[in-house]
């Protein structure tokens, strides 16, 4: 497998497509062993696909492109606007709170961050934010959309780690309303020092407020349904995809009346490039894993951490500096698919609940997508706002620090995590 990670590094740094890069790599280790029959990357290519749970992905995509075509994107801008237009920081506090709301809509933190920042990143350097400090609330605030249903990043872990997709969902409310207060409050230290103001200074009317509440309603109650159709028996996790979908399009047709022929094709060729890119990377990742599995590499790495401790707390910790060190040469969703064979194993074998682990896990490997070298949220957001990565690095370091801090306490104390699945669907 040396020459197989060496390969995938140098493909990498090469520029070559991630997909691509895991495939060719993976075949190399065939070529290593000629005595494995040579059909068995094909047969894994196409296995990989074949997984009825992952039907729930192109699902979720093509609901989250309705959604942001229906004209819920402008109604959730609005109500964030009301909910924090009067903290210190502005349109700071806007987009982060933006970004709560946005996770049930995309389920993708580069196509939020890149989304938000076409909408308030010049407006925020017109209202005198640097191109640094901007970027980096972009970019940071977008961490909340993959923990808040339907992240895609949960149901990837939960299908390749055969964890229940429901209960994930469930625990990422709490931690991201954590991450929300967390961001929102360093927001409001750096803000006092900038002398950044709030977005309005007079006091809203019942009027606007409910006009607001009203027009985010239905995105509101998209996660919020979801969870009620997997609590209830209703729907499989796949089969929610499919209400997703039809919920999205009622929701654009009836309540927006944002939807119509232009904009449905745009929502339908949208989604056709992003099930495509994504699994392509699942069905190629079937030839990569084949190799870690035969090397038993979990087995190897779990004894190296074992080695070093045994303290589930440690183990959690060191895992999490890889993953976010992982995370800034490789894309997150690469590293729920290829990392959850060799990381799970491990942890429950030191009791830690795999509900708990997975959302670690997903913070960890989204963290990565704002950190140089290669974070693909920062680039988006640095391209948009014409950013250089150095002042981008140096005014997002106290947002990296909060979400740290939140990290820690969520590796500490599980309970927050699990509250909100046991809850709802009881404890295992």
């Amino acid at each position: 497998m040396l020459l197989v990670t060496c390969a995938f590094v140098v493909f990498l740094l090469m520029g070559m497509p991630v997909a691509f890069a895991i495939g060719i790599s993976g075949a190399l280790f065939f070529l290593q062993h000629p005595e494995l029959p040579s059909t068995i990357p094909i047969q894994l290519t196409i296995t990989q696909t074949q997984n009825f749970a992952l039907l729930a992905v192109p699902l979720f995509i093509m609901a989250g492109n309705f959604m942001n075509k229906s004209g819920i994107t402008e109604q959730l801008l609005n109500l964030a606007s009301v909910l924090t237009g009067r903290m210190r920081g502005g349109l700071a506090q806007v987009s982060i709170a933006m970004a709560g709301l946005m996770g049930g809509v995309s389920g993708s933190c580069i196509a939020d961050a890149a989304m938000q920042t076409r909408m308030l990143g010049e407006e925020m350097l017109r209202r005198g934010f640097s191109r640094g400090y901007a970027a980096g609330v972009l970019s940071f605030g977008s961490l909340l959309t993959p923990i808040i249903p339907p992240g895609i990043g949960f149901i990837l872990y939960g299908t390749v780690g055969q964890v229940s997709i429901g209960r994930l969902f469930a625990a990422g409310f709490i931690p991201a309303l954590m991450l929300w207060v967390a961001l929102a409050f360093t927001i409001w230290i750096t803000a006092r020092r900038r002398g950044y103001r709030a977005e309005r200074e007079t006091r809203l009317s019942g009027a606007e407020i409910g006009r607001a509440v009203t027009g985010g309603i239905w995105a509101i109650l998209f996660p919020v349904f979801l969870l009620l159709g997997l609590r209830m028996g209703i729907f499989t996790p796949s089969e929610i995809g499919a209400f997703a979908v039809v919920y999205a399009v009622l929701i654009g047709l009836l309540a927006y009346r944002r939807l119509h022929a232009a904009s449905s094709t745009e929502a339908l060729e949208g989604s056709l490039m992003d099930v495509g890119a994504v699994m392509f990377l699942i069905a190629l990742s079937g030839i990569f894993g084949y190799g870690i599995v035969l090397e038993r590499i979990p087995e190897l790495i779990s004894d190296a951490i074992l080695g070093f401790t045994d303290n589930s707390h440690g183990v959690l910790a060191v895992i999490v500096l890889f993953i976010v060190f992982a995370g800034c040469f490789i894309d997150g969703t690469v590293l729920i698919i290829m990392l959850t064979p060799i990381f799970l194993p491990l942890v429950r074998e030191l009791e830690v609940d795999p509900v708990h682990f997975g959302l670690i896990f997903v913070i960890a490997a989204t963290i990565g997508n704002f950190t140089p070298p290669v974070g693909s949220a920062m680039y988006a957001v640095c391209s948009i706002l014409r950013c250089p990565i150095g002042s981008y690095t140096r005014e997002s370091l106290p947002f990296l620090i909060a979400v740290t801090l939140v990290t820690v306490v969520l590796i500490l104390l599980p309970e927050i995590v699990l509250l909100v699945p046991n809850l709802i669907f009881g404890k295992y």
